[in-house]
């Protein structure tokens, strides 16, 4: 009888719960979208939260942000430490907008000071529809599980179609060679991929070559091959 009981509060809480959920991903939508329909061009910037200020990847995250920011950018970022806070602190360097994606996540995430606006999001899919719809680039710094979802998911979008074409960059050719060689000599070589896959995004070293390669995108064929 007691295990009866508890089957049909179960059933109750998930009947009346999941429905007023939607209200919830509903409105986090909607301000989402009334936020950054007035952002004009962004760059999305991801990387670690985990690297101190003196870590060449921090440095190397913040001129990037600066020199985009310094082209009119407006830079988007999860909000949070490390390389996130590199890139917000690099647009405010540049005088330029900076706008911060936070998550809710059981260890709470402070956004770091740098961001100009905050938007606080409790659902992941959420925060990554507000990444890529108002984003003219990605640039992907070095980072940890977070970053590499982003990163493929975003090429992903790219390749089935589902999201026009952008530039997809991923920043410190030596962090990432390990990932590039094996999508070139196990994913390609087994046919999981296609040569024209891996022109869907461009590995760079230096700051300035980020910005390069978004200009010539916009500029011509829009290709990164």
């Amino acid at each position: 009888m007691v295990r009866e009981k508890k089957s049909f509060i179960d059933k109750h809480e998930f009947d009346t719960e999941d429905p007023w959920r939607i209200f919830r991903i509903m409105s986090e939508f909607v301000e989402g979208f009334e936020v950054l329909s007035s952002i004009g061009k962004a760059v999305s910037i991801f990387g670690s939260a985990r690297l101190s200020s003196s870590h060449k990847y921090y440095k190397l995250a913040e001129e990037v942000a600066y020199l985009l920011a310094k082209e009119k950018y407006a830079i988007i970022t999860g909000s949070g430490p490390s390389l996130m806070e590199a890139a917000n602190k690099g647009a405010k360097r540049a005088k330029g907008y900076s706008v911060g994606l936070n998550i809710q996540l059981p260890l709470q995430q402070n956004p770091n000071p740098y961001v100009d606006t905050l938007l606080d999001f409790r659902y992941f899919f959420i925060r990554k529809v507000m990444f890529v719809k108002y984003a003219k680039a990605f640039v992907i710094m070095p980072g940890g599980y977070g970053t590499l979802d982003e990163f493929m998911e975003a090429i992903n979008l790219i390749s089935t179609d589902r999201i026009p074409k952008f530039p997809v960059i991923v920043v410190g050719k030596e962090y990432w060679k390990g990932l590039m060689d094996w999508l070139k000599n196990t994913v390609l070589k087994t046919g999981c991929i296609s040569e024209e896959d891996l022109c869907l995004f461009k590995a760079v070293d230096k700051p300035k070559e980020v910005v390069k390669i978004i200009k010539d995108f916009y500029k011509s064929h829009k290709s990164l091959c």
